[in-house]
């Protein structure tokens, strides 16, 4: 059986039938509250926060985290952005209490810097793995998201992504995305070695109590996979390489592809000069 994500882009697969579907579903109202409880579990917040919701769907995690009691650091205030327009239709039907926006996470988050206290992110990042056409670029659109979400995060802020990697290379390419926009990343993994088995990627912003060192969230937890390599800094121009040379401008585009730019291919003429003709 093919996965949702590699048979149609969400805009598209989400329709209205789709949609309602899943929101009406019993099955997957029970399993998305079990995986969002567990988030915000991870995700340790003893204060009411302000929450985005990334692949919010019809609002359904969205309703847990307005529920939360006050005992348990609630009720929490939430914003949501997904790119299914059918989803936040019914979102609005059912009158959730979170804001909603209509976005594709693959172009970035579009929020001022340090606007949110947490995010979380229930079965979505999965589909950023996929090319919807020539010019989509999976390293791109997870490079464009993960930047955008460390920028819209509060230093000491924490998020918690729940996916479906397709394999252990999937896996790595968002964890390895995650750590190259600056994060603090940890992966746990519920369930191992069965079908149910469920990731969630716990991230962590440099500054306040974190210091951005995922191992203050997980280090009592069995069945984690540490990462913590975040950006470093690159001295290549120190090389010595000439503007305009071959090798620069190679590493120019090496730059531009990661960052999900489309970039011309290169060829025998690439960084060759030009002979000027006087007239």
């Amino acid at each position: 059986m093919s996965r949702p994500e590699e048979t149609l882009p969400p805009d598209l697969f989400y329709n209205d039938s789709e949609s309602r579907k899943y929101t009406t579903s019993s099955r997957i109202q029970k399993v998305q509250s079990e995986m969002t409880h567990r988030a915000l579990e991870l995700l340790q917040l003893d204060c009411p926060s302000l929450i985005l919701d990334v692949g919010c769907g019809s609002g359904l995690s969205g309703e847990i985290l307005s529920a939360v009691s006050p005992a348990d650091g609630g009720p929490h205030i939430w914003v949501g952005m997904d790119i299914s327009a059918s989803m936040l239709d019914i979102a609005l039907q059912r009158e959730v209490e979170g804001d909603l926006l209509l976005s594709d996470i693959g172009q970035g988050v579009p929020f001022r810097p340090g606007s949110f206290d947490a995010a979380i992110s229930i079965s979505a990042i999965q589909w950023l793995c996929n090319a919807d056409s020539s010019e989509a670029n999976p390293q791109g659109r997870l490079s464009r998201f993960f930047n955008g979400l460390y920028a819209s995060l509060r230093r000491g802020g924490r998020a918690v992504c729940q996916f479906y990697p397709k394999n252990d290379a999937q896996r790595s390419m968002i964890s390895s995305s995650a750590i190259k926009a600056g994060f603090g990343a940890g992966i746990l993994e519920d369930e191992p070695g069965t079908k149910n088995a469920k990731y969630y990627l716990v991230l962590a912003v440099g500054g306040g109590e974190v210091q951005g060192d995922i191992t203050n969230i997980v280090k009592n937890m069995g069945d984690v996979d540490v990462q913590d390599a975040r950006r470093g800094f690159s001295f290549a121009n120190k090389k010595g390489d000439r503007k305009g040379s071959k090798a620069w401008i190679m590493r120019k585009k090496e730059q531009m592809e990661r960052r999900g730019k489309v970039v011309k291919a290169s060829s025998k003429y690439t960084g060759r000069s030009r002979r000027r003709l006087a007239f």
